[in-house]
């Protein structure tokens, strides 16, 4: 477990990651009215080495956020729209022929970028869609005989509409499985609402961002890394955190407590260890972002349905029955006792 006790310099570290995300949650709110779980999810991940799916319906300024935050974190950014007729190559790039050298030269794609937006993922087929898995996982993506390391850091940012299923399609469990965290986007409150009229009724829907000013260097999401990286974590809560993920599979329910043991027969296959260490990651940025070196059992509690909601594949009875994932994991958080 990451200690900080006796560090040199720990507490200046701290200080400084608090600075840095208070810094950038005021210049996203320049744009961005509410959405503040959004805001703080993309944080989370973006300090994790994580990736995020999110996922609302049109106009919720999904990708409006995105933008915002690249502009103010002061990175490279690059957005790609999914489309049927999108090819692999168009997102990774591919090998052409150079005459005069007589030799194949790699020719980069969007994806050669520090943030990348993959904009409504599931309009493209799986073997598109496949092509960021190894960018995502590995940082690098193979042409040739080559492999081209990613520049760092790489962050990648999938949408989605969950209300068009007509010329969509479905996310294969192995990618969805790369994405540290499924963000939900909901509709703004009526006070936001009226906020975002008045803020945005006469400004255009392709306005630039020039007036959003970099509040942080390339270098400082190191800081932000290492500050994460760097939150105490004491057993018991990790203890927790793996609690929480193993409630997820049916195959463990024998010893469960009986709500669980209920729970467990719409779930068909439920979470692998790499849930564990994304639910580990994202408590300890969790409490960055709190203004804490320490992890809580609630921050575990906080960021367990973000891990686990696109991680639980529900069984028929669950289909039959109408009970989605999003529920199945509110069963599991509450049946799962706190340390």
């Amino acid at each position: 477990m990451d200690e900080i006790s006796g560090k040199p310099g720990a507490n200046a570290d701290f200080e400084r990651a608090w600075e840095l995300v208070a810094r950038l949650r005021a210049a996203i709110a320049q744009r961005i009215v509410g959405k503040r779980d959004i805001v703080d999810g993309i944080l989370t991940a973006f300090m994790s080495d994580g990736h995020v799916l999110l996922e609302g319906v049109p106009g919720l300024a999904k990708t409006l956020a995105v933008r915002v935050f690249a502009a103010a974190a002061q990175l490279s950014y690059r957005r790609i729209q999914f489309t049927p007729d999108l090819l692999p190559g168009d997102i990774t790039g591919s090998l052409f022929y150079d005459a005069a050298g007589a030799r194949f030269v790699p020719r980069k794609g969007p994806v050669f970028a520090n943030i990348v937006l993959a904009d409504e993922i599931n309009r493209a087929p799986a073997k598109v869609q496949s092509a960021l898995l190894e960018a995502m996982e590995e940082k690098q993506v193979t042409m040739g005989d080559a492999s081209l390391a990613l520049p760092q850091p790489f962050f990648v940012l999938a949408t989605q509409n969950p209300i068009e299923h007509e010329g969509t399609f479905r996310l294969p469990e192995a990618q969805l499985d790369r994405f540290m965290l499924k963000l939900l986007a909901d509709y703004p409150d009526e006070e936001e609402e009226l906020q975002i009229v008045l803020a945005n009724a006469d400004r255009a829907a392709s306005a630039s961002l020039e007036d959003i000013r970099p509040v942080m260097a390339a270098s400082d999401a190191d800081c932000l890394k290492a500050a994460a990286k760097a939150v105490r974590f004491e057993k018991d809560a990790a203890a927790y955190a793996v609690a929480l993920i193993r409630a997820s599979r049916p195959q463990d329910a024998a010893s469960a407590p009986q709500a669980l043991r209920e729970l467990r027969r719409y779930i068909e296959f439920g979470a692998s260890p790499r849930a564990s260490l994304a639910l580990y990651r994202a408590s300890r940025a969790g409490a960055v972002l709190d203004g804490r070196d320490f992890v809580l059992p609630d921050d575990v509690k906080k960021a367990a349905p973000a891990v686990l909601r696109h991680r639980i594949v529900p069984s028929y009875e669950a289909e039959a029955e109408r009970i989605s994932a999003e529920a199945i994991v509110k069963g599991i958080v509450q049946a799962v006792a706190v340390p």
